[in-house]
C-alpha cells in the first residue's frame, strides 16, 4: 500500500514539475484543446430580424442619395436634386423606423442619446445620424415647400438654408454610409468582426450605388449624368471590396460562399454590374436608364441582406470559432519558440 501511495504521490509531483525546454519553463501539463461541446453552437444567435438588414439598406440609400443631391444642386440639376434629397429625407425616415423598431422597448429610443461613447459604434453611430438628419431634413423640405410660401419670410429663409443643410448632410454622409459596417464588425460574429477591414469598403460602394440607382429612376434622363457616373464609381468599389473580401477571408469567407448568403450576393453582383454597365450603354432611353437604376437598387438591397444572413449563419457553425482560436495559439506558440 506504501508502494503504491509513494507512486501516485512520485506521479503527482512529476506531473507538477516544471523543466526547461530550450531555456524557458513549461509546465508538463499537456496544452489545453479548443473545441465545441458535443460540436454545438458556441455563439448566440444574433436576435436582430430582418429589419436591421432593412434599416443597413435604407440608411446607406439615404447616404447615397444626399451626396448626389448636393452634386446636383452645385451643378444646377433642380429635378435630380429634388429628387436625391426626397430620396435621402424618405430612406432616413424608414432607416429610423427600421432600427427603432427592433428595439426591445422601442419607446426608450431616445436613451440613445444620453452619453456619447467614443469606443461605443453604436453609441458614434446615433450622433452620427443626429448630424446628419437635420441637414437632410432642411434640404428636402424645402423642395416640398409649395410655390406660394416660397415668398413669405420663412419660405426665404428656407430656401436660403437648403444649399448650406444638404452641403453638411453630404459632408456626413459618408459617416452614415459606413459605420453601420463598424457597428457589425465590433461584434463577436465571425463572419462580421474577421470582415472589419473590408466591410466599410462593401457598404460605401452600396451605398453610392444604391443613391445614383435612385437618381437614374426617378431622374429625367437629360440631368441623369452624375448618376450615371457615381453608379460606376459606387460599383466598382462594392465589387472589388466584396470579392476581395471573400478572397482574404479565410475560413470566415466560407459563410459569405456558400448557401443563402451566398445566393443573396451572387444575385447583388449580378444586378450591381449590370446596373453600372445599363448606366454607361443605355443612352437617352428612358426605360433603360430607369431599368439600370431599379437593378443598382436591388442589387444593394441583396448586398446588405446577404451580409446579415451570412453573419447569422456563421454564427451557428462552431468551427468558425473554434478553428481561428487555434490558428491563433499555435502563431503565438510558434512565436515563443526559441530560435
Amino acid at each position: 500500500m506504501r508502494e503504491k501511495l509513494s507512486d501516485t504521490d512520485a506521479s503527482d509531483r512529476n506531473a507538477q514539475t516544471r523543466h526547461r525546454r530550450g531555456g524557458r519553463e513549461d509546465m508538463a501539463v499537456p496544452p489545453a484543446e479548443f473545441r465545441s461541446y458535443y460540436g454545438r453552437q458556441i455563439l448566440k444567435t444574433p436576435v436582430w430580424n430582418w429589419m436591421i438588414a432593412a434599416y443597413l439598406f435604407s440608411g446607406g440609400l439615404s447616404a447615397g442619395s444626399a451626396m448626389l443631391a448636393a452634386g446636383a444642386d452645385l451643378t444646377g440639376r433642380t429635378e435630380l436634386r429634388r429628387v436625391s434629397r426626397l430620396g435621402a429625407l424618405a430612406s432616413l425616415l424608414a432607416s429610423m423606423y427600421f432600427l427603432i423598431g427592433d428595439l426591445g422597448r422601442p419607446e426608450r429610443f431616445h436613451h440613445m442619446l444620453r452619453v456619447a461613447k467614443p469606443s461605443s459604434p453604436m453609441s458614434m453611430g446615433t450622433w452620427i445620424l443626429g448630424g446628419y438628419g437635420p441637414g437632410a431634413g432642411v434640404a428636402a423640405l424645402a423642395e416640398l415647400m409649395p410655390r406660394r410660401l416660397r415668398r413669405t419670410r420663412l419660405g426665404r429663409l428656407l430656401t436660403w438654408a437648403a444649399r448650406p443643410a444638404g452641403l453638411e448632410a453630404a459632408a456626413v454622409a459618408p459617416g452614415v454610409a459606413s459605420y453601420t459596417a463598424v457597428l457589425l464588425s465590433q461584434t463577436a460574429v465571425p463572419a462580421w468582426h474577421e470582415a472589419h477591414p473590408y466591410l466599410p469598403f462593401v457598404f460605401t460602394g452600396s451605398a453610392a450605388a444604391s443613391g445614383a440607382g435612385l437618381g437614374m429612376l426617378a431622374a429625367p434622363v437629360s440631368q441623369s449624368g452624375p448618376a450615371r457616373r457615381m453608379a460606376v464609381a459606387g460599383a466598382a468599389l462594392e465589387v472589388a471590396a466584396s470579392r476581395t473580401m471573400e478572397q482574404r477571408l479565410g475560413l470566415a469567407g466560407e459563410a459569405y460562399t456558400t448557401g443563402r448568403p451566398h445566393t443573396l450576393r451572387r444575385w447583388s453582383e449580378i444586378l450591381t454590374v449590370g446596373g453600372a454597365v445599363g448606366a454607361v450603354v443605355s443612352g437617352d432611353r428612358r426605360w433603360a436608364v430607369a431599368a439600370s437604376g431599379a437593378a443598382l437598387l436591388a442589387g444593394s438591397a441583396l448586398q446588405r441582406f446577404g451580409v446579415f444572413e451570412a453573419g447569422v449563419a456563421s454564427t451557428k457553425d462552431p468551427k468558425y470559432v473554434v478553428v481561428p482560436q487555434r490558428e491563433r495559439l499555435a502563431a503565438r506558440q510558434n512565436t515563443a519558440a526559441p530560435v
